[in-house]
């Protein structure tokens, strides 16, 4: 399953990405703009989902829409969950001790896809085809 590093080299290896830190957490920007970051949970959090403490590495990431972000909720909960901090805005929440290697790697780039500036996703997309 995946770690931080992991996580860390997807993002870095993708065109003008940067990281920094939002919050006090790891957080991975396209042309300025967060695709991919560290998620601790806070107290509400917890108490939303019912638990004593955090239950392992967090991530989130940017997806297309709310029906997205449901429809992997729905696909694999062991994996992804939202939180009502997360109403009404398009990420999602990942279990990131317990995301595939490739999911992940599908994961970050279309969060990256979604943020990049359209002639640069294009770009890359020309680049990698598959």
């Amino acid at each position: 399953m995946a770690d931080w590093e992991q996580l860390r080299r997807l993002a870095l290896a993708l065109p003008d990405t940067s990281e920094g830190t939002s919050w006090g957490s790891a957080h991975w920007r396209v042309h300025g703009k967060g695709f991919v970051w560290e998620r601790p949970l806070r107290k509400t959090d917890l108490a939303e989902l019912g638990l004593d403490e955090q239950p392992g590495p967090i991530m989130g990431a940017r997806v297309e829409d709310e029906a997205v972000k449901l429809a992997l909720v729905e696909e694999d909960p062991a994996v992804f969950f939202t939180i009502h901090h997360f109403d009404g805005w398009s990420a999602v929440l990942a279990r990131l001790d317990r995301i595939s290697d490739r999911r992940l790697e599908e994961l970050v780039e279309e969060a990256w896809l979604l943020m990049a500036p359209p002639k640069l996703g294009r770009e890359w997309l020309e680049a990698h085809p598959d």
